[in-house]
């Protein structure tokens, strides 16, 4: 799930379910062979919040989310040399358990801090946090 700070929209003028959309539908759900969307129309309702999100999402095993940071969810902070701020935020946010970065860090709270591309690294810290089955090695 990806939280968006700014307006978004992942249909196109000239489709049909763009039209229905227009035309007044709550929701549309677009449909194939391959994926499935929904897209709900909010107008003028305020914007959900995680847990009500996270309720479309109940099927699911793992939810990974980026953004919706204030929340007090576990969740692992990134950080990019090339952000505005380079340091950790992890002391101002609840709930940040890791820190995962392209670039060495300064005080990091005692928090465990990730390359950036250690994906296996970063994937068993979350199944042990989240006392999840360990990933299969691959033969």
């Amino acid at each position: 799930m990806k939280h968006a700070h700014h307006e978004f929209d992942i249909d196109h003028e000239g489709r049909d379910s763009h039209k229905y959309r227009l035309a007044g539908a709550r929701e549309v759900a677009v449909v194939s062979a391959r994926r499935w969307a929904l897209m709900t129309e909010l107008r003028n309702e305020p914007e959900p919040d995680l847990d009500a999100i996270l309720k479309h999402l109940e099927g699911s095993d793992l939810v990974l989310v980026e953004g919706f940071k204030a929340n007090p969810h576990p969740k692992i902070e990134l950080r990019r040399l090339g952000a505005r701020r380079l340091d950790p935020i992890a002391p101002d946010f609840p709930g940040i358990v890791a820190i995962a970065s392209d670039h060495p860090l300064g005080e990091t709270n005692g928090l465990p801090v990730f390359d950036l591309n250690d994906v296996p690294g970063i994937a068993d810290f979350i199944a042990r946090h989240l006392r999840l089955a360990p990933r299969r090695q691959s033969a």
